[in-house]
């Protein structure tokens, strides 16, 4: 993942004037940035991290909200 923080800030204005030039450029470029980050993990990888959000998913759906009326405001 790139660090937009340590660019110059000449740099920086030219990746602004670029992004406002063509906006669809810059998210067309981020999926694809996603995507073979995502094509280069392992299966094991993959499993943990759909395992993860299973559990979560889970958990989630079992948790209810209370609201505390004594509670100062």
């Amino acid at each position: 993942m790139k660090n937009y923080d340590s660019l110059s800030n000449k740099e920086q204005e030219a990746l602004a004037q670029s992004f406002a030039q063509e906006p669809d450029a810059f998210f067309e470029k981020a999926e694809n940035d996603l995507l073979r980050e995502a094509l280069s993990r392992t299966y094991t990888e993959r499993f943990y991290t759909m395992t993860r959000l299973m559990k979560m998913n889970r958990m989630m759906s079992k948790a209810k909200i209370t609201i505390n009326k004594n509670q100062p405001k």
